[in-house]
């Protein structure tokens, strides 16, 4: 066990010799190892969804003054297991007129699409990862997610399913430029695209070095999930249920799945690229540690994103964009712009200098955003103290004229 704690690949090993002394040969042994990793690699995420749910409903529950799962099992614990029991014995409709190959594969896309990213997250020393352009791959597979919507919104053959597909290109497409660049400031940072040399970068963690691309990137990533205040792929009040508005039983399960799990993913990469990865007291020496830290920090920020969605209103579309265009990605482009000029100014420095004159940058952009968003604020229009606001008035309706000759 001590072994197994100080070098996980022992169990590779063990694994290896194990198949080999079956009889089976070098390239095939490591065909089967590779494909149990995947496997492992895909269901653990896929099994800590059910904790997720029953851990969100619960949460939310209590922000909002209530109790939430609590009568199947103790403490409601059973709950998504019954609820998984209703989903899988519900009518399984498919729509007339659907374009049934893209039906049946935007579920599955949903679910590839977040289960793609993992393979690239350095899990500890030497465990997970350690693809040279993982920030590349991560951006290129989670593209999949925005397939998966459009693909249900266009095969369902319903208006509103398709107007939420439409609503993806909108969103998630300009919510993915802010991403790209704030991502670029760990990159750089680093002087890598490999997760792994992110995380080992991090002697003082990244979010002191550029607090406001971490929060920049955690509001990307709400947005790219399409979670509250940016739901609005599923907005009930405007367009019943979203994309998924025909899918039912096990389908629509799948596109759930893909969203908590998503939720996590999320806060799993904000730790990798933000709060130091798998790294902790211990951690090089026994890398198993490094899956926990690495677990717990996620967790923290998973929960930030459920506190998010618990006490925000859902936002307007316009809003939204308006957002992400005009503010999100100047400033992100801002950030850049000044990490890597200081960059080049404060090398050799030392570890704790550059990042307080990081630090200090990004005080700096702050403090004059806030001024410029002030300054912006007071030339609106405001109606005087006293003076009730204007209401729209409906405008009378004028009857169609007859047309000539009746």
């Amino acid at each position: 066990m001590g072994a197994f704690l100080r070098d996980p690949s022992v169990l590779v090993e063990w694994l290896r010799a194990l198949l080999m002394s079956w009889g089976l040969s070098a390239g095939l042994t490591e065909l089967v190892l590779y494909l149990l990793g995947g496997f492992a690699l895909a269901t653990g995420p896929m099994l800590w969804v059910i904790f997720l749910i029953w851990f969100e409903r619960k949460a939310v529950a209590r922000f909002q003054d209530r109790l939430g799962p609590n009568r199947v099992g103790k403490f409601g614990l059973l709950q998504p297991f019954a609820d998984v029991l209703k989903l899988m014995t519900k009518e399984d409709i498919i729509p007339e007129g659907a374009d049934k190959p893209l039906y049946w594969a935007a579920p599955i896309l949903s679910v590839a699409g977040v289960l793609l990213l993992w393979p690239a997250i350095p899990l500890g020393l030497g465990i997970g990862g350690n693809l040279n352009v993982g920030v590349l791959y991560l951006i290129a597979a989670g593209t999949l997610g925005i397939f998966a919507i459009l693909l249900a919104g266009w095969s369902s053959n319903n208006k509103y399913a398709l107007l939420a597909a439409f609503r993806t290109v909108a969103q998630l497409v300009s919510y993915e430029v802010p991403m790209v660049l704030v991502l670029l400031l760990p990159v750089l940072l680093a002087r890598s695209l490999n997760l792994q040399d992110i995380v080992q970068a991090q002697d003082v963690w990244f979010v002191v070095y550029v607090p406001l691309a971490a929060l920049i990137f955690l509001i990307v990533s709400i947005a790219e999930v399409g979670r509250t205040p940016f739901d609005l792929l599923e907005a009930e009040s405007e367009i019943i249920a979203g994309f998924h508005i025909e899918y039912s039983g096990m389908k629509f399960a799948m596109f759930f799945a893909g969203e908590f799990l998503h939720a996590f993913t999320i806060g799993i990469l904000t730790a990798v690229f933000f709060l130091g990865g798998w790294r902790g007291p211990g951690a090089d020496i026994y890398p198993v540690l490094g899956i926990l830290y690495l677990w717990l920090k996620g967790f923290l920020v998973y929960f930030v994103v459920v506190w998010i969605r618990a006490t925000h209103p859902r936002i307007r579309i316009d809003h939204m964009l308006n957002f992400s265009w005009k503010f999100l990605t100047p400033l992100a482009l801002t950030l850049v712009t000044v990490g890597a000029v200081l960059d080049k100014v404060v090398v050799g420095w030392g570890v704790w200098p550059r990042a307080l004159a990081h630090l200090a940058s990004n005080v700096v952009v702050a403090l004059v955003t806030l001024q410029l968003v002030r300054a912006w604020a007071r030339r609106l229009p405001r109606p005087k103290v006293g003076e009730p606001r204007p209401v729209a008035r409906p405008q009378p309706q004028t009857q169609p004229q007859p047309a000539s000759g009746d």
